[in-house]
């Protein structure tokens, strides 16, 4: 009698060695006290001394910011990339690293390869107009909604930690994300394993979370280690 298999099954007795790792992981950067209207309120009234907190205030300190990230892609002659809607920014990254100069080791020394920015929605903070109850004066209040602004990607090379990714939102109060992209390293030599095998990448659905550090007082952050895609590596003998 002849049972059915799985695909399980057939390939576990050709399994030369299995790896189970995290591909991918990133850490958001941000202010804990910038993530509510409270918080933003007394930032922009007890730190910088405004009368009232306004959405408004936030234009200069914006204009400020990406000026900055304009400087720093002008002066280091980067790519600025402007991402279609559903352009996969991985593949583009390959094919950076694929061009990149070799050092003298042979290997992608570290580097920004280039920066892109996207357009994507996210959380923002607009004025809106309230009365008092008792004097009928009006006055600005902070309330949370959505807006599609500007986030620009750096995409770099450590040579610790391979392709890397640093986002930034350009609108206040900009929060970053920190992208560990260790499942592109097979494109580049110095990331590529000379184990002559065929690899089939089993992906799994895991999600890791975690505090990595934070550190209060004013003008701490926060980097928290927000999530982590875990997949088996399995090995074949090379045909």
């Amino acid at each position: 009698m002849t049972l059915p298999r799985s695909a399980a099954d057939v390939l576990a007795g050709h399994v030369l060695f299995e790896i189970e790792a995290i591909d991918r992981m990133y850490l958001n950067l941000y202010q804990p006290r910038l993530q509510h209207g409270a918080g933003i309120a007394a930032f922009f009234v007890g730190h910088r001394g405004h009368r009232f907190a306004s959405s408004a205030l936030m234009a200069p300190m914006t204009a400020a910011f990406t000026a900055d990230i304009d400087h720093f892609i002008a002066a280091r002659g980067l790519d600025l990339v402007r991402f279609a809607r559903g352009q996969r920014k991985d593949d583009l990254t390959r094919e950076y690293l694929r061009r990149a100069d070799l050092d003298a080791r042979g290997l992608v020394p570290a580097q920004v390869l280039y920066a892109g920015v996207a357009q994507e929605k996210q959380r923002v903070f607009r004025t809106s107009k309230r009365r008092n109850p008792v004097t009928g004066a009006t006055y600005p209040w902070l309330v949370p909604g959505s807006g599609v602004v500007n986030q620009y990607y750096f995409y770099c090379v450590d040579e610790e930690f391979g392709p890397v990714c640093v986002k930034f939102s350009g609108y206040f109060p900009y929060t970053g994300r920190l992208y560990l992209l260790t499942e592109l390293r097979g494109v580049s030599s110095q990331f590529r394993g000379q184990v002559p095998v065929r690899v089939a990448t089993v992906p799994a659905h895991d999600r890791i979370r975690g505090t990595v550090t934070e550190s209060g007082g004013a003008g701490g952050a926060s980097a928290r280690f927000a999530g982590g895609d875990r997949g088996a590596v399995r090995a074949f003998p090379a045909a």
